[in-house]
């Protein structure tokens, strides 16, 4: 019987992470049956396509769900201009936010009622420490991420380059499944919620 051998494939082409938005949309056209681009500039369809559909999307999925991993904190800066009405002081967003979660003050990051308006934050408080969803570098993203999205650019991609509703619907189909399945692998990577509430319980004895 000759020995076993280990089988050593390329890392980038089996690892998920690491990857550039290059990589992402040409592994996501693959996934559709579509050529694959070394340049968003390169004067092909499918380079036109992701160039102008990638950005979009990738926020899109970004700012659909509070991903541990694109969860950050910053202290705002407070504008000179106050708010015409309601709040006392504005405070500018970070430039990389894509949406709120919550702000607080005083080494809390949240609990403070706020308006989001213009890229600001309008409240009461003088200082504001702002919890956000931010958009990390692609080589940041974990691998169940990265799935999701691929999955995800695979169905916009796919009307504009195959003009085919029933691959569209499959990919979307995808899409949403690992949609899913990213958000259950994220759930586990934060601490477990406590019940600290036994009224109930307590009503019962």
């Amino acid at each position: 019987m000759p020995p076993r051998r280990s089988i050593r494939f390329p890392l980038k082409g089996y690892l998920t992470m690491g990857m550039t938005p290059l990589d992402l949309c040409s592994r996501a056209l693959l996934k559709i049956g579509a050529g694959t681009i070394t340049s968003f500039d390169e004067g092909t369809l499918e380079a036109e396509v992701a160039a102008n559909l990638y950005p979009a999307a990738r926020d899109a999925l970004l700012s659909s769900h509070p991903w541990n991993f694109a969860i950050a904190q910053a202290d705002l800066l407070r504008l000179v201009k106050r708010p015409t009405a309601d709040f006392e002081y504005a405070f500018q967003l970070p430039p990389d936010c894509l949406r709120v979660l919550s702000a607080g003050t005083g080494g809390r990051g949240s609990g403070l009622r706020y308006r989001i308006y213009a890229r600001q934050v309008h409240c009461d408080a003088d200082e504001v420490t702002l919890t956000y969803i931010c958009r990390p570098r692609e080589d940041d993203f974990p691998p169940f991420f990265t799935m999701a999205l691929l999955a995800h650019l695979a169905a916009e991609f796919c009307i504009p380059l195959t003009d085919s509703t029933a691959r569209w619907e499959g990919m979307r189909n995808l899409a949403e499944a690992e949609f899913r399945r990213a958000k259950l692998i994220d759930a586990q990577e934060d601490t477990a919620p406590q019940i600290t509430d036994f009224t109930l319980i307590s009503e019962r004895y």
